[in-house]
């Protein structure tokens, strides 16, 4: 004999942008240091950063700030996403978005393996994207009743 099963549905819990943004910052940063992390397996990585350089650049406490304050602004990102207000969360997220991307794309630049930069960087767009896309979109909420009715009061004085 066959017990019927009843199919349920998961329940869909609603994101909100906030935690959206943040997730999205934080798989990118992920995606920063795996990309980084792997590059030491690429052969003479080590060797040139042994002998003092990266990529074009030559080791020094300058680079290294550099290169931590360029990776410090999306680290921030996931509390600023959080905590910031609304407004204010969705303009930061647009502009710096829009920063990183081309930050982003100068990754590829001189690089002899395209296929794992060019995934690394292709994903760190997409992630880019997704950002840029939540805080265009940003829920606005509806006027109250009550704030409609003060504005109608106002408007005619206002002429």
């Amino acid at each position: 004999m066959r017990t019927p099963q009843t199919t349920t549905t998961l329940d869909e819990q609603p994101i909100s942008v906030r935690v959206k943004l943040a997730a999205a910052w934080t798989s990118l940063m992920f995606l920063y240091a795996y990309v980084d992390i792997l590059n030491f397996f690429t052969p003479g990585v080590v060797d040139d950063i042994l002998a003092g350089k990266v990529f074009e650049f030559d080791l020094s406490q300058t680079f290294s700030t550099a290169a931590l304050t360029l990776m410090a602004v999306p680290i921030l990102m996931v509390v600023l996403s959080t905590t910031l207000p609304a407004p204010t969360a969705r303009i930061t997220n647009l502009v710096v978005a829009a920063l990183y991307v081309p930050v982003t794309a100068f990754n590829l630049l001189g690089e002899s393996w395209l296929y794992f930069y060019g995934l690394g960087v292709g994903l760190e767009l997409i992630l880019l994207a997704f950002i840029a896309r939540y805080a265009w979109t940003w829920p606005r909420t509806a006027p109250s009743v009550a704030g409609l009715a003060r504005e109608s009061v106002r408007a005619p004085q206002q002429l």
